[in-house]
């Protein structure tokens, strides 16, 4: 038996198996986007810098951002496309927790974004350092 999640008011609900795609779809942004990272850290570096423990280090820890992150895209993938279609779910209250109005677009609905991977190299943009 499956269990459906209706909002009360009956028009915010969505699948939730489409919302599991776009949120996989996300995880592999922020896999590539990680990835892209690695050539930075090693590039006209010095062989003292690339042979340091703590660079390597940083670049393992790098690489297992990247595998965790697409092992959580394929496990939610699976786990999505297990369900069932009329497995319905309203993720309003989950997107207003999403302060990225790119990613809360692409997640919102299947509306065909540019991931942001992409993107990024194409437009310059807001850059917050902490």
């Amino acid at each position: 038996m499956t269990q459906k999640f209706d909002d009360p008011g009956g028009d915010a609900t969505e699948p939730l198996r489409e919302v599991m795609a776009r949120i996989s779809s996300e995880l592999i942004d922020v896999a590539q986007l990680i990835e892209r990272l690695e050539p930075l850290l090693s590039n006209g570096r010095s062989t003292e810098f690339l042979a340091s423990p703590d660079h390597m280090r940083v670049m393992q820890g790098i690489d297992l951002a990247v595998q965790k992150t697409h092992g959580l895209a394929d496990f939610v993938n699976g786990l999505g496309e297990r369900l069932e279609p009329d497995h319905l779910i309203d993720i309003t209250t989950a997107l207003n927790l999403i302060t990225l109005e790119d990613m809360k677009r692409r997640l919102m609905a299947s509306i065909h974004e540019e991931p942001s991977a992409e993107a990024y190299q194409k437009a310059s943009g807001d850059l917050e350092f902490f």
